[in-house]
Parts: structure tokens; sequence; C-alpha cells
């Protein structure tokens, strides 16, 4: 048996292997990798300085403030301002309140960048009231939870961040520059710039389909039908709502400051909106968000600290490539490679934490994409949207079990009802991925 073979037993037989047996993926990655050190004979201190490494990056200090900014901005009513927005702007349309609770998760994962986070902060306002209007709960419950997902495709995004943390050191080899030209380099403003579209796109896939299912359940619009004095009253009483993405994305693409200092712009803007504007934000809350945003920022730093030296070690016994070989041996069609990528991606994010995806298969998938000439931005964003796909599907994604605790229906039912949504997502999905210029064409139109 070869050396690589038995290597790649060890690490992730063990990987496996723990999982298998309910261990935590953090444990089953510090494992399996602590395991392949003492096989390699290496000194198992270099697996903490590759950790430390890892978790010392400065734009990994964005996560965290993220995720309090998200949380702050539920508690301070800007997410309820924005969902009676966007209920005001659905109006009589077929579906129309449905149709809110998706460009409300737009809405929201503009500000928030965590798929979870959009689905409980619009959950809690839309299913009650969707159920009220007599929406089914389960059809209620799976509408939030895939529109929910939109978080973390809509800049800013946290899984945007971990891929571009991720994919830092990766370059294109001679061959590839010189058949395709020069990459573009992976950076986390780009990646928030190409993920517009793409977003767009899934949340047009998503309110067809919602119209199509609301037909056929004859779920009508609101009886008043549009309003120019209500949605005139709901912009003016929203206006620091709207403001808050315009303030984060505007300031990063205009140079004032870096995605890691907009998330602290965020926090401080949704302070004072909180305590000065709307009046809402109460310290008991400050402190319940900082409580939240400890306990979230802990499980992933958990999950990058032993993910990266898993990666690492990958990287360094050229694993990726043996991969990367295999695959195009198979074929060199770029469509069915792309369908084989995506496939993977859906399958493994049915099972795996979004972000210990990202982090434990851009260096086996990246080295893929660039052999194959794939942008590497347009590869990132296509990754991202395929875990998005996966905060929707059983067993692991995690939209549903909050959906599931808000509306108090079983996840069983949600799942069945959240299909059609999942199926005309990755429908999208395809289009992403053999379609580059869907998340290529306005990095360049503004001179990335």
């Amino acid at each position: 048996m070869e050396y690589e073979t038995i290597l790649v037993l060890v690490l992730f037989g063990s990987f496996l292997g723990l999982l298998v047996l309910g261990a935590p993926i953090t444990v089953a990655l510090g494992v399996s990798a602590l395991a392949t050190f003492l096989f390699l004979e290496e000194n198992p201190i270099k697996f903490v300085q590759i950790a430390f490494t890892a978790v010392g990056s400065f734009p990994l200090m964005a996560l965290p403030a993220f995720i309090l900014a998200g949380a702050l901005m539920e508690a301070a009513g800007i997410s309820k301002r924005l969902v009676t927005l966007a209920e005001s702007f659905a109006g009589p349309v077929t579906g129309g309140i449905s149709a809110a609770t998706v460009i409300a998760c737009l809405f929201f994962g503009a500000i928030s960048g965590s798929g979870p986070a959009t689905t409980a902060a619009v959950g809690m306002l839309m299913i009650p009231a969707m159920t009220a209007r007599g929406y089914d709960k389960g059809f209620a419950s799976a509408i939030t939870a895939s529109s929910g997902g939109l978080g973390v495709v809509i800049p800013p995004s946290i899984p945007m961040v971990i891929f571009g943390i991720s994919a830092l050191g990766f370059n294109a080899p001679p061959a590839a520059v010189q058949k395709f030209g020069e990459f573009q380099s992976v950076s986390i403003p780009k990646l928030f710039i190409a993920g517009v579209l793409p977003g767009l796109l899934l949340a047009l896939s998503l309110l067809i389909m919602n119209y199509i299912l609301c037909k056929k359940k004859g779920y009508k619009g609101t009886t008043e039908g549009w309003s120019a004095r209500t949605i005139m009253c709901n912009l003016y009483t929203g206006f620091w709502s709207i403001m808050a993405p315009l303030v984060i994305l505007g300031g990063i693409y205009t140079g004032f400051f870096t995605p890691t200092e907009s998330a602290i712009v965020a926090i401080f803007y949704t302070l004072a909106v909180g305590f000065f504007i709307h009046k809402e934000l109460k310290w008991k809350n400050v402190f319940h968000s900082l409580e939240t945003t400890t306990w979230l920022t802990g499980r992933v730093l958990l999950i990058l600290f032993t993910a990266t030296v898993f990666g690492r070690l990958l990287v360094e016994n050229e694993i990726p490539a043996i991969i990367a070989e295999a695959m195009l041996s198979t074929t060199d069609n770029i469509y069915l490679i792309w369908a084989m990528l995506i496939a993977f991606l859906l399958f493994v994010g049915m099972f795996m934490e979004t972000l210990a995806t990202i982090l434990i298969l851009t260096p086996v998938l990246l080295p893929i994409a660039y052999n194959l000439g794939i942008d590497p931005l347009h590869f990132g964003i296509v990754m991202v949207c395929c875990c998005e796909i996966g905060f929707q599907t059983p067993p692991l994604g995690e939209n549903l079990f909050i959906a599931s605790g808000i509306s108090n229906s079983s996840i069983e039912e949600i799942s069945v009802r959240a299909i059609p949504f999942a199926v005309v997502a990755v429908i999208a999905v395809f289009i992403i991925a053999y379609v580059p210029q869907i998340s290529l064409w306005l990095p360049r139109a503004m001179g990335y």
C-alpha cells in the first residue's frame, strides 16, 4: 500500500470514525490531525503553532463583530422595521406575506451575514404573522428556513470571510496562468461584491416557487392592496434600518474602512440607532447579545483552530493534487466537473456545519478550480451558495431547527415542505456555476 494511501486512511479514517461515534466535529478534526502528526513522526507542537496562526488572523476579527451586530440589530428593532417594510412592498400579490419573508431575509442578510441569525430574526416576526393569515405552519416555517440561508450569500457574509481567509496562500499554477491569464486574487471585499447578483438570483428563484405554491394553496396577499401612504410611512420609520447595510457596504466599497473595520462600525451604528433613535435597545439586551456572540464565536473559532491544521496536512502532503488529478482524469468536460463539485458540496452540506465545510474543503477543491481555469472568486461564490442550501436540508440544517422551535412544527414536516425551495435553489446554483459572469461582472464593472 502506498504511503499517501496510508496517510489518507489515518487522516480521514480517524475523522470519519470519530464522527460516526458521535464526537463533536472539533474533536474529530483535532484528534485525526494529531494522529496524523504522530504517524508522520512530527512534533505535535507544530499542531498548536499552525492553529494559533490561523485564529490570529486580522480579517477573522470581523467574525465576532458581525455576529454581535446581527444580534444587536434584532434587539434594537431594526429587523422588525425591515420586515414591516418588506410586507408593505409585497401588498396584494399572491403569497404576499411569504414573499415579504424572502425580501425581509434579503434585507436582514445584508446586515447580519449569518443564515441562522437571519432565520431567527425574521422568523420570530413572520412565522406567527403567516400563521395568523391562514398559512400552514409547516409551509410558513419552510419558506422562512429556506430564505434565511440568503444571509450567507448577500454581503456581508461570515462564510465569505472564512473562505477568503482559507484561500489565502493558494496561487494558480503557472500552466493555468499561461492558459487562462492572470487570476483575480481572492479578497473579502471582492467576494462581497461578487455575492450580490447570485444572492438576488437565489432570492428570485425562491419568490417564483413561493408564488407557484401559494397560488396552488390559495394563499392570497393583503386585501387592502398597495398603499403609497403605507409604503412611505414604512420607509420613513425604517429609514435608519435601511441605512444600516448602505453604511456597512458603502464604507467598504468606497475605501473608508476594511470589511473587518466595517463590522465594528455596524456595532456602533446599531448601538446609536437602538439607544438614541428607536430607543428600544436596553442594557439587558446588550448583555444577552454579548452572551450569544461569545457562544457562537467560541464554537466557530474552535472549529477553525482544528480545521486549519487538518487542511494544512492535506496541502503539505499533496492530497488535494491527487484528488484533483483523479477528478480531472474522469472527464475534462467543465460542466460535468461543475456538476460533480456541486453534488459533492450539497451532499457534504447535509451533514457538516457550513464553516467547517469551507475550512476543510477549500484546500481540497480550490486546486481543482485552478487547474480547470475557474476564477477562484467564482468558485468561492458557488461554494458559499451550496453551503446556503445546506442550512435548509436535513439532517443538520440549522435553519430547520430554528424555524421548528419558533413554529412548534416537526422537523420532518418542515423538511418535506422545504424540498421545492431546495430544488429551485439548486437550479439557481447550477446557473451561477455555468454562467460565471453572474458572479464576476459586478466586481469587474466596479474596477476590482
